[in-house]
């Protein structure tokens, strides 16, 4: 079996599972108030979100990033793309990183005010990850594997 088509698909079951897990903890708070139930599937968010970044960070180091294998003419969009991919992803790790901190910690007045903004982050950081795995391994056959910035610059 090819690694490098396998540790996608798993890392991206989990990005999968924290956005699910997370979308049920906002309906958990912001509908039926249940602060514990709330806080369970935030948690489970956080873990699933943590296990991608692991297993992603692990096939980066040993395998290499694979690189876009369609079509020549779509590579500056989809280098565009991944681009605001990177940015989004390491901007809702860091805001997610905040919300557990302060949502473990009861600092509720700084975790309510960035909530919101966080968990859209979140989504849309899951949506287009979902986007660049059926870009890389799904529609196009995946290009060969390289150093991170070998992938992006291809």
């Amino acid at each position: 079996m090819d690694l490098n088509f396998i540790l996608p698909t798993i890392s991206t079951s989990f990005i999968v599972l924290s956005a699910i897990m997370m979308a049920i903890g906002l309906h958990k708070m912001l509908k039926k108030r249940d602060i514990e139930g709330h806080d369970k599937f935030m948690t489970l968010s956080a873990w699933f979100a943590l296990i991608f970044f692991i297993i992603y960070l692990s096939k980066t180091i040993f395998l290499g990033n694979t690189m876009f294998g369609g079509p020549e003419y779509l590579v500056p969009y989809y280098v565009t793309f991944l681009i605001s991919h990177i940015i989004l992803s390491t901007t809702g790790g860091a805001l997610g990183g905040f919300q557990v901190f302060t949502g473990k910690k009861r600092i509720l007045a700084k975790h309510r005010k960035v909530g919101m903004f966080a968990a859209i982050v979140w989504f849309l950081t899951a949506i287009t990850g979902v986007m660049v795995y059926v870009l890389l391994y799904i529609l196009y056959p995946g290009g060969e594997t390289a150093g991170l910035l070998d992938a992006i610059l291809h």
